[in-house]
């Protein structure tokens, strides 16, 4: 005999007897319709198990309390609105009792006194309502934002102690809780390549406590493909939005902008995903767009949306997807927990929605075992650190690398076990090297190798450490290892858009740059908002190719030049005998940098070939570089 401690859930049809007598199909189709549409994909979202169905009810168990709670309030909030414009005489309102206790397992059937319990609290609720046991009451109260009301000691048939019992009030808290009904099979715009189903995930939000979402709220307006400024991928693909910060405190950004860069560079882990770069959904951000007009805008069929609101060591977590093609809610949740909390909801959230689009289960599974590989900081101060960092770093000026580099090494001295930290310190160092924010650029090209590869050391997971490895190594000369690092970092993160770039320039210098531009174009599809240096890598590429005026034209869309694009820039004109303007550059780079020379600029630029290096020498020399 198998015995085993659970959450019980009963459910009962308030006046079901009245109801057949008066017309018995019509209620059992309609029943049988409240159970297909809203019970059936309600428990599937909340790991509910259906025991058995009685004509007038049904008994539940629930892994989690916290899932039976929600899926009641779903149920209760939905059926609510099922009713409405129903005659009073017709409706169909449940009762509902949960309980948590031992309960003995015969076959797929359970029984004892944790069942009995659940079904005298579901003949205690009122119509449309919920009672939950003590037990319930205790594991929920700080998990669920609800208004729980004691109904004191209930004596209740065939049960030897006085049952303490608490009711769920339906009100705007509990509403706030409410997400969309998913079906099994979702409405579809187009069919897909067997590993890209459907739907996406999403979680649903309160704002203000006056407004929620709801699952009978209209769709949205349905983006158009034929206005798309790109062709639909032959995957699935979704933008994820920056999330809004409801906390009122605008400190909090750097928090938020960490939770959107995380679900970004986590989904973009999946070969069997289109996910489009950070760089480009933040163009967005503090902007009042239209979910239609991001699809139209990026080219992609979901969105996802959310909004974290922080008080003191809480947070509540909300995010919702939608399918811009058909204008349709798909997913939704909702997140109550502590602060440390925040990397396991990261982590559900990015697992969900990948589920639901129908990544590969092998996919799925290695990730999974990524993130049991991955060290999550030992304390929340490291991680706060750590995004603290990563906002400075992201400005791309001197004094903000330095910035970011003191936060970083605060994480690092936090906890020395946290491989992003690592990661962090390794992009500091490289951004010396590049921008020139150093007077020693070999120590940091070893700084970088170093950090980077103490952050693969912890977490060989992450494809950032292995990309700037490989770019140590590149700066250093050693090319097989800097492509082999390239390639294990695009086995890891397909979908990286500033990592597919970066290896289309490093082709550049590995002799490859038509190989280097198709990587670009390939980034600047995931990445339409993309970033300056795209154009610059892109020129080179070009340049090397010996399509001067394809180089001059990309270079042209720079807005913010730095050396490098000058230099290229004036050996493309000077390429063409254009001397003039290849002066001009010249010029131009020597205000960046009064001590620029060919060979100041060739120790910068490591090509592998000899010859790749003296066409550029060559074309520098022709626009009047000093030697």
């Amino acid at each position: 005999m198998e015995r085993r401690l659970t959450t019980i859930l009963a459910a009962d049809v308030v006046g079901y007897s009245r109801l057949m007598g008066a017309d018995e199909a019509g209620t059992l189709a309609v029943l049988k319709g409240h159970r297909a549409e809203l019970f059936d994909p309600k428990a599937a979202q909340y790991g509910g198990r259906t025991v058995k169905l009685m004509g007038d009810g049904a008994l539940m168990e629930f892994a989690s309390v916290v899932d039976a709670v929600s899926f009641a309030v779903e149920v209760q909030a939905a059926m609510a609105a099922r009713n409405a414009g129903v005659a009073e005489d017709r409706r169909i309102v449940f009762r509902i009792g949960i309980n948590i206790g031992d309960i003995i397992v015969e076959g797929d059937d359970i029984y004892g006194d944790g069942v009995n319990v659940a079904a005298r609290l579901e003949g205690l609720a009122e119509p449309g309502g919920i009672c939950i046991a003590a037990s319930v009451h205790g594991q929920v109260r700080g998990k669920l934002d609800l208004t729980l009301d004691h109904l004191g000691e209930k004596e209740v048939k065939n049960i030897a102690e006085p049952v303490s019992v608490y009711s769920v009030a339906l009100d705007d808290k509990a509403a706030a809780l409410v997400t969309p009904v998913v079906q099994e099979a979702t409405k579809r715009g187009r069919r897909w390549m067997p590993v890209a189903a459907a739907a996406v995930a999403v979680i649903g939000v309160a704002v203000g406590g006056a407004f929620w979402w709801q699952p009978w709220k209209p769709d949205v307006e349905p983006a158009s493909i034929e206005r798309m400024a790109f062709p639909l991928p032959d995957r699935p693909s979704i933008a994820v939005l920056p999330f809004d910060n409801l906390s009122g405190d605008p400190k909090q950004e750097y928090l938020v902008d960490g939770l959107t860069e995380t679900i970004i560079t986590e989904l973009s882990r999946f070969a069997g995903l289109f996910v489009i770069a950070r760089n480009s959904v933040f163009t967005y951000k503090g902007k009042p767009v239209k979910v239609q007009q991001v699809a139209e805008d990026l080219g992609v069929q979901y969105v996802l949306e959310g909004s974290i609101q922080r008080s003191a060591d809480r947070i509540r977590i909300t995010a919702q997807l939608i399918d811009a093609v058909t204008g349709t809610h798909l997913w939704a949740q909702s997140y109550d927990r502590e602060l440390s909390d925040i990397f396991s909801v990261q982590d559900d959230v990015t697992e969900r929605i990948v589920a639901s689009l129908g990544a590969y289960q092998g996919e799925l599974a290695e990730a999974a075992r990524a993130r049991a590989k991955r060290k999550d900081p030992a304390s929340f101060s490291a991680y706060d650190a750590f995004q603290l960092g990563i906002e400075r770093k992201h400005r791309f000026s001197k004094e903000d690398n330095a910035a970011a580099r003191v936060l970083f090494e605060k994480a690092v001295e936090l906890d020395p076990q946290f491989a992003p930290a690592y990661v962090g310190l390794a992009w500091v160092h490289i951004q010396q090297f590049w921008f020139g924010w150093t007077d020693e650029p070999e120590h940091a090209v070893e700084q970088t190798r170093e950090a980077a590869q103490k952050a693969i050391a912890l977490d060989p997971s992450d494809a950032e450490a292995h990309w700037l490895l490989a770019e140590a190594y590149m700066a250093d000369g050693q090319f097989e290892q800097s492509e082999a690092e390239f390639e294990r970092a695009l086995i890891i993160n397909p979908n990286h858009a500033d990592l597919l770039a970066g290896w289309g320039y490093a082709s550049v210098f590995f002799g490859e740059p038509e190989r280097g531009a198709e990587f670009i174009e390939k980034a600047m599809r995931l990445n339409p908002h993309y970033p300056d240096w795209y154009d610059r890598a892109l020129g080179t590429t070009a340049y090397m190719s010996r399509r001067y005026e394809d180089a001059i034209g990309a270079f042209k869309k720079v807005t913010q030049h730095v050396i490098q694009s000058r230099l290229y820039l004036a050996a493309s004109y000077a390429q063409l005998g254009r001397l003039e303007e290849a002066q001009s550059e010249v010029a131009a780079a020597i205000e960046l940098d009064a001590d620029i020379s060919i060979e100041k600029f060739s120790r910068i630029e490591t090509y592998e070939r000899p010859a790749d290096l003296e066409h550029l020498r060559g074309g520098l020399r022709k626009a009047g570089l000093p030697e």
